[in-house]
């Protein structure tokens, strides 16, 4: 529904009161700390000093953080839990990526070359962070129904992810349904973007490997001509899979990487490819393997190329569960207005928080972080990635309105 067809919504005052709200030196902490983890980014399963920074917050607030087995990522309660009645979790990803930060404009700019927090996990972190700090107030006041956990997870942007790692480390364990929110600069801060059932897509790592005899550029017909056989498999794989699988799978094969060769006039022996394999259907991913090696067997064969295929399976979709993207949209309604809350499509990017949702119900929501009024296009993923700071006060209070919520729906916990 779009913003002008809207019905008119209730003003501020009208919405049903909560606690939870964000103080004004706890807003310029957290956009000081985001900004201290944008500077020291750390690659999946590196995050030793994001995690201390993360531990030592939290203890500082009277908390018990727990590191994972790992060494880094960390769970931490808020509230005690009577060992019953399932807690909610609020989930962060805490790991940075492998590119240069090519912002020269702000002073938090990365100082690790070659690595940025170019995809708002620094915010993820801070709003989850915030939120605990906040909830851990209120249950010091009396005002917590029910105990929350705050997840701090390594390693999303490795596949098959981090998930995998916490979820064997029991970091469920007492959880009855997770949330999390992900940046989204398409979307203005002060609003977010939800969608019930599948919101991501499935996104595995596609190897090829193919070899052959080699030779001289001059005489192609007495070899196999790899960079050829290369270049079909680059363009044809994709085209094969779009015949052979229902369309609305969303099935889509990009390459990121082709290699062959090191001399104009030889005729490699080896040539490789590497890509991702992304899908909107979780029935579709599963069928992926099998279509894309009989694709790729056809295509080198006609080329009399032998092939070696490693397909490192990633992370099937992000299905929203129905009653907690309800949640989501009733929080964000209470503290921003049901007007700040738009659908949004699913997108073929992969996320790990797709593992949580195979054990217990959750939902992840588009969180704004576009300044209002900027036109430029923005994505995830390049160097000058950035965000509306205010965008982080908006994530924390719209997790302690989720967590508010549903403590009091689902009773106090037992003293």
């Amino acid at each position: 529904m779009s913003r002008e067809s809207q019905p008119a919504q209730p003003a501020a005052s009208d919405r049903p009161e909560l606690p939870g709200k964000l103080p004004d030196h706890l807003r310029a902490e957290l956009i000081a700390f985001r900004r201290d983890l944008h500077m020291h980014p750390e690659l999946g399963h590196q995050e030793f000093r994001t995690t201390a920074a993360i531990k030592a917050r939290l203890e500082k607030a009277g908390l018990r953080p727990r590191v994972l087995k790992s060494g880094t990522g960390l769970i931490c309660d808020v509230g005690t839990w009577d060992g019953v009645r399932p807690m909610l979790a609020l989930r962060a990803d805490i790991d940075a990526l492998p590119i240069p930060d090519a912002k020269t404009h702000v002073a938090y700019r990365s100082t690790v070359p070659d690595r940025a927090h170019a995809c708002g996990h620094d915010v993820h972190t801070a709003v989850v962070l915030g939120a605990g700090l906040v909830l851990a107030d209120l249950d010091r006041q009396g005002l917590l129904p029910r105990p929350v956990r705050l997840l701090f997870q390594p390693a999303e942007e490795v596949l098959p992810g981090g998930a995998t790692d916490a979820i064997e480390a029991g970091v469920l364990d007492g959880v009855g349904k997770i949330i999390a929110v992900h940046c989204d600069p398409r979307v203005d801060s002060g609003r977010i973007g939800l969608r019930s059932g599948a919101i991501t897509s499935a996104c595995d790592r596609l190897e090829v490997s193919l070899s052959g005899p080699g030779g001289h550029t001059a005489r192609p017909h007495l070899t196999t001509d790899l960079v050829t056989a290369a270049a079909r498999v680059a363009i044809d794989l994709p085209a094969v899979l779009s015949r052979r699988m229902d369309a609305r799978s969303g099935m889509a094969v990009t390459w990121g990487r082709i290699e062959a060769g090191h001399a104009c006039n030889v005729i490699p022996m080896h040539a490789e490819l590497s890509g991702t394999v992304r899908c909107l259907d979780l029935a579709a991913w599963h069928e992926a393997p099998d279509m894309i090696h009989a694709a790729i067997d056809e295509i080198a064969t006609m080329h009399g190329a032998k092939f070696e295929i490693n397909q490192v399976r990633g992370v099937p979709p992000v299905v929203n569960d129905p009653a907690v993207t309800e949640l989501l949209r009733e929080a964000m309604g209470v503290r921003c207005g049901a007007e700040s809350v738009e659908d949004t499509e699913q997108s073929l990017g992969g996320e790990d928080f797709s593992w949580y949702l195979e054990h217990v119900p959750g939902a992840m929501a588009r969180l704004g972080v576009r300044t209002p009024g900027d036109t430029a296009k923005r994505d995830l993923h390049r160097g000058d990635f950035d965000v509306d700071e205010s965008a982080i006060a908006v994530g924390v209070e719209f997790f302690t309105a989720a967590a508010l919520l549903d403590g009091r729906r689902t009773g106090p916990a037992a003293q």
